[in-house]
């Protein structure tokens, strides 16, 4: 799901419920820490919107002004209507998106400049940095086929943003429906070998980025072990 529908949809929800529960008289000062389960519940639609904003990288006066939106919503007293922004925030979206992706491209060049110059590093036309760490002695895989696999994925700041064994262990996949530098990637790899991809934006998530662990224009770093073709 786009990240802008998924951020709008939590607005929407968020400003349906305050319009549907104006603040009460004696309620009107809010609590400084969440005490009681339903205001931790309450606080934590907070911490989600945040979470769903971060990809606009607002400043601090413009999150003041989500604030007073949320607050004139909460009293009926919405000076701008939702349904008349949206085509202007899909554009703040993606204008936002790009300047953090242009951002991200930059400071990793030297990431992938030290990557390539690991001992066995391949460096493709597409942008693809592969490094073998063991070579394997099966067959290799073909962009149609089904592959089972072990990964760990990072960030260049060494974050790890996924990893096969959070979800219970090896992942199965066709090769054709990843992002195209594990496509590439893992097409050069033998069954029983592994390898570390290193990604650019560009054949990885671009300027979109991955929901809120991969930011736009991140540069993603995989170790890949490839235990199976799936027939």
């Amino acid at each position: 799901m786009p990240i802008v529908k998924k951020t709008t949809a939590v607005l929407a929800a968020a400003l349906a419920l305050c319009a549907c529960n104006p603040p009460s008289s004696s309620a009107t000062k809010a609590t400084a820490t969440p005490k009681t389960e339903d205001e931790k519940t309450v606080y934590a639609l907070g911490a989600t919107i945040q979470k769903s904003l971060q990809v606009f990288a607002l400043t601090p006066a413009e999150l003041e002004l989500v604030i007073a939106g949320l607050r004139d919503s909460a009293a009926g007293k919405a000076e701008v209507k939702i349904e008349e922004k949206q085509a202007a925030i899909q554009q703040l979206l993606a204008t936002r998106r790009a300047a953090a992706g242009a951002e991200a491209a930059k400071a990793a060049g030297g990431f992938l400049e030290k990557a390539a110059k690991e001992p066995g590093a391949v460096k493709t036309a597409s942008g693809l940095i592969y490094v073998p760490l063991k070579e394997g002695t099966g067959p290799t895989p073909a962009a149609t086929d089904k592959v089972k696999v072990n990964y760990k994925g990072q960030l260049t700041d060494g974050k790890v943003f996924d990893a096969s064994e959070r979800h219970g262990g090896p992942a199965s996949f066709p090769l054709n429906g990843v992002i195209p530098c594990w496509t590439e990637g893992v097409q050069k790899m033998k069954v029983g070998g592994k390898a570390r991809l290193v990604c650019p934006a560009a054949i990885a998530y671009g300027d979109r980025g991955a929901g809120a662990d991969v930011p736009p224009g991140a540069t993603l770093d995989f170790e890949v072990e490839l235990l199976e073709i799936l027939k």
